[in-house]
């Protein structure tokens, strides 16, 4: 085990060298005529974001103060996402490069148009007809003309060589001009994705709607609307002032029960517990109710299940509790098992009455199957992030049953909500993030 550790680390390390090598060559190498201070800048400039990312990541795990944890994960994490970008982008770059080159080709082949034939002039007061041509061959053999033979000629054609050779060699090669036009627009186009993708998620989550009609709920719940809100992730990029706009907008929806289903923190409460505080004011007729995500055992599951209760939401540790119209049921995250806190399926459903609804609440995905097993009506959860950047959703999509939306397992139906936040780089591409109200629909209607 620990010799494949060591070859899937040295594989890692490896990627990662030659990613920013290609991104070094591609951007300060080829874009220059040899070496200088560019280069150097560049390579400074790579390698100093990549030590700000791994400190932030450090820094993080060592619980180092906070202040200097925020310093150190802002620029690190959205390094992290402009080297992706860029990346991609250059190997992008790589299907233009030809293409652009050919097309210089093509241009500088093309022949230049003839001259205008001249006409000779005669200055006033010149005969014309043989006399005049006589004379004009008579002025021209000369002695002073006697240079003007073919080595007269020869500094014209090497002026009209040095002049082609300044027409290319004062400005930069075909190569060098294509290796700064490709890898200008690489940049910019990285730069904009991170810009547009980081503005998405600070902006904060939208709203979205989804209904789902569950065959058990009664007449009576038609219409009840839960808001669903998954990884805030609030942490050294995240703060109170995003916390504030996931509360606010929760609140604008006015939902009847509002479900945080885990993943809400990357810290302690001691650095966080300020961040968390506005969670106090979510409001809702059957109120809130928690569960815990994986980042919650990273950041101590057990002082952040007090700290959320102390804020007025109901911690569903492998517990249920019946609501008027259905019964509202939470497990606690996969990775508590390493802690002995599991998921317990029997403890939170098995003596309930199988002829209520359920909804359950569950941070991952997978965890869909046992809720097939023990008769759940609806689960919701998040951890996916819908893939968060883009082309993560691959990877996101391969690991989970469902990434992101509403999908149907056998009786039981899976919603899985993007998320309201982000963990790394505070950007999305490709996976926007959303607080979803789903609207609960009863067939007796």
């Amino acid at each position: 085990m620990a010799i494949v550790f060591v070859l899937v680390a040295l594989l890692v390390v490896a990627v990662l060298v030659t990613g920013n090598w290609y991104v070094w060559r591609r951007l300060f190498r080829d874009t220059t005529a040899g070496p200088g201070p560019v280069r150097r800048i560049g390579a400074a400039v790579i390698a100093g974001g990549w030590l700000l990312f791994i400190g932030g990541m450090v820094a993080s795990r060592v619980e180092a103060p906070f202040t200097l944890q925020r310093v150190l994960a802002w620029p690190g994490f959205l390094w992290l996402a402009l080297t992706l970008y860029l990346v991609l982008a250059l190997l992008v770059g790589e299907l233009v490069r030809p293409v652009l080159r050919r097309l210089l080709e093509r241009r500088e082949a093309k022949p230049a148009p003839a001259p205008a034939p001249a006409h000779d002039l005669i200055p006033a007061g010149r005969p014309e007809g043989p006399e005049a041509t006589g004379a004009a061959t008579n002025a021209t053999t000369t002695p002073d003309s006697a240079e003007s033979g073919p080595a007269a000629a020869d500094p014209a054609a090497g002026g009209s060589t040095a002049a082609g050779a300044a027409g290319t060699g004062a400005g930069p090669s075909r190569r060098l001009f294509v290796s700064r036009v490709v890898g200008g627009a690489a940049a910019a186009a990285a730069a904009g994705t991170v810009g547009y993708g980081t503005y998405g998620v600070l902006r904060g989550p939208k709203v979205k709607r989804v209904t789902v009609p569950l065959a058990k709920l009664p007449r009576a719940a038609h219409g009840y609307r839960i808001a669903v809100v998954s990884d805030i992730h609030l942490g050294p990029v995240l703060g109170r002032g995003f916390a504030q706009k996931v509360v606010d907008t929760v609140n604008s929806t006015q939902p009847d029960l509002i479900a945080v289903v885990g993943d809400l923190v990357d810290g302690s409460v001691r650095d966080l517990g300020p961040a968390a505080a506005p969670l106090a004011q979510l409001t809702a007729r059957h109120g809130s109710f928690f569960v815990t995500g994986n980042h919650e055992y990273f950041s101590g599951a057990e002082q952040w299940v007090e700290e959320v209760r102390r804020l007025g939401l109901n911690p569903l540790e492998n517990a249920r509790t019946e609501l008027p119209h259905f019964d509202l049921a939470g497990v606690n995250d996969l990775a508590g098992e390493d802690e002995g806190q599991g998921p317990d399926f029997a403890r939170a459903l098995g003596d309930r009455d199988r002829a209520r609804a359920c909804v359950l609440l569950a941070h991952q995905p997978v965890q869909i199957h046992e809720a097939v097993d023990h008769g759940v009506d609806l689960q919701l959860s998040g951890h996916t992030h819908g893939g968060q950047l883009w082309p993560g959703n691959l990877i996101a999509r391969g690991a989970n049953p469902t990434l992101a939306g509403l999908d149907r397992y056998g009786d039981t139906q899976l919603y899985v909500s993007r998320g309201a936040g982000a963990w790394g780089p505070p950007t999305r591409v490709g996976a926007p993030s959303d607080i979803t109200v789903i609207e609960l629909a009863s067939r007796h209607a």
